[in-house]
């Protein structure tokens, strides 16, 4: 038997490249010293992968920055054969001249996957070079300014965008969404004052998280998945207020493929303005998992964006809502709590949901009758957590003896009472 026998040089390039691509790229390049046969095995890798640690650090910024530049340029001067996917995430290099030239040379490798994450400092400004690269699949943007340029057409292949801390001008973004025709998949972080329109037909993962002015979704058929936090200032805060079509429609009036809704910061506030008179709702017959925080109870118009997303969702299984209300106005008497009573929800049965989660209980009466609405009209539940807001220290008491007291539709339904220490 050869003991000497080399198995791992002899497997086919495909597996060696699998293995490379799995080490930090500066092992990769390592590997050269094994063999003659592995002297230039990294140099074919397809898939490339830079950070801060290809080089050694240390408190020169300037070295650091000079020995990570020279380790990328050489690696692709090196480099032999296409590269399908380039990724930098460094917090040394910014507008640096050598991220231009490599760009360049990425455009002309049939590029598919870029993914650039640069650090604090100034922002980097893509270079034109960026919107020829037609083959893309993916591209992923942290701290740059993209500039379209005018016969810039579109990325005619990409599925999955993500953009974070990115300048652009607000024209450009919606054209750069509307001119993806295969978008699946959007992100858009840390954008100010946006007022953004969102067309894209195969569009069915969107993350959206900054100061938006306003949303609306157009043609958006096939979207499965929606996380959206809304960060507000006073400008934003009183445009909001003149808002005259009802944001709900304008925003969820079109998704009816939905499965997973998560709703942060101002999310059901901003649903909740404009006119709902005359809107026929959307039935959400696939909508399961619906999480909403920062909900405030003192608000009408909240809780009925609340109500109008739980009876129009009959399949819905997990719900999780966060509170936001005044602790004090828990003991005063709320108006129109004969909403509750009215017809129009007696009949409803949610008869898929079977976990509940409430947090950030303050016990003010239409949280408290939201909660018995959902005890009494929910056959299958499994499990209601409740955990009271840190800021009531008194009423506990009474909060629990009003939930025990609630009848459940459930005979299986067990509520889980959380209390956690100030």
């Amino acid at each position: 038997m050869d003991f000497e026998q080399d198995l791992i040089s002899d497997l086919p390039q495909s597996i060696i490249e699998t293995i490379l691509t799995k080490l930090p790229i500066k092992d990769a390049v390592r590997t050269s010293i094994l063999s003659s046969k592995w002297r230039y095995k990294w140099a074919t890798l397809t898939q490339l992968a830079f950070d801060d640690k290809c080089v050694t650090l240390c408190n020169d910024r300037a070295i650091v920055e000079n020995n990570l530049a020279n380790f990328i340029t050489r690696f692709l001067f090196l480099h032999d054969g296409p590269i399908h996917k380039f990724s930098l995430s460094t917090s040394y290099l910014q507008s640096s001249y050598d991220i231009v030239q490599w760009l360049l040379f990425l455009s002309r490798k049939d590029i598919k996957e870029l993914v650039l994450e640069l650090g604090e400092g100034e922002w980097f400004r893509a270079p034109s070079c960026l919107f020829s690269c037609k083959k893309l699949t993916r591209l992923e943007l942290v701290r740059c300014e993209l500039d379209p340029p005018p016969c810039f057409k579109g990325f005619f292949c990409l599925k999955y965008l993500n953009l974070q801390q990115v300048l652009i001008p607000p024209d450009d973004i919606e054209c750069l969404i509307a001119s993806c025709p295969l978008l699946e998949s959007l992100t858009l972080s840390y954008f100010d004052s946006l007022e953004l329109t969102v067309s894209a037909p195969n569009l069915k993962h969107l993350i959206l998280e900054g100061e938006f002015k306003d949303i609306c979704l157009v043609n958006t058929p096939l979207l499965v998945f929606i996380s959206v936090a809304m960060y507000m200032t006073d400008d934003i805060a009183e445009h909001f207020e003149q808002s005259s079509s009802y944001n709900f429609n304008k925003f969820l009036g079109g998704v009816p493929q939905l499965e997973r809704l998560v709703g942060h910061i101002y999310f059901t506030k901003y649903l909740s303005i404009g006119n709902h008179e005359g809107c026929i709702p959307i039935t959400y017959y696939q909508l399961k998992f619906v999480e909403l925080y920062q909900v405030s109870f003192d608000d009408m118009k909240e809780v009925l964006v609340v109500l109008q997303l739980i009876v129009n969702s009959p399949n819905l299984q997990e719900l999780q809502i966060s509170g936001f209300s005044n602790a004090s106005a828990a003991v005063q008497e709320a108006p129109d709590l004969d909403f509750w009573e009215k017809r129009c929800f007696i009949d409803c049965t949610l008869s898929r949901l079977k976990t509940i989660k409430m947090t950030d209980v303050s016990g003010v009466q239409h949280e408290m009758k939201l909660i018995k609405f959902l005890l009494e009209h929910s056959p299958s539940l499994e499990t209601m957590s409740i955990t009271p807001s840190l800021y009531l220290t008194e009423g506990r008491l009474n909060m629990l003896i009003a939930l025990v007291s609630f009848r459940r539709a459930s005979t299986q339904a067990s509520i889980i009472f959380i209390h956690e220490q100030v």
